[in-house]
């Protein structure tokens, strides 16, 4: 199982990237992720193909752990790496699930207990 940060999910619905069906059944995000992704839709044929390509990968809760750990991370990032409450909550995920993190931002992550992995 590996966590899917937002910047890998819009590259793949602009084209950039190929995730085939096969590699949803390990790929997984958040409702952060999946809010982030619907934030930058411009019109809504735009809305309904953003939806259509994110359907397939499986959603991970948020609980109460994550939202406190992501507190937490932010009360000790916040100011001295611009850490965002949706990267806490990105890297929360990753640390409850104990998920690595696919994604294109290292260096928002890598000060964190985070595996970052190229998939």
């Amino acid at each position: 199982m590996i966590f899917v940060d937002t910047c890998i999910i819009i590259d793949h619905i602009n084209g950039k990237i190929e995730i085939s069906s096969k590699d949803k059944d390990i790929l997984y995000i958040n409702s952060i992720v999946e809010n982030e992704i619907i934030m930058g839709v411009k019109n809504k044929q735009d809305l309904a193909t953003t939806n259509k390509k994110i359907s397939d990968f499986p959603i991970l809760d948020i609980d109460q752990d994550i939202m406190d750990l992501s507190t937490k991370l932010l009360n000790q990032y916040r100011l001295s790496h611009n850490m965002t409450i949706y990267d806490a909550i990105i890297a929360s995920s990753c640390m409850i699930y104990s998920l690595p993190l696919w994604t294109y931002n290292k260096k928002d992550f890598r000060f964190l207990d985070i595996e970052l992995v190229n998939f």
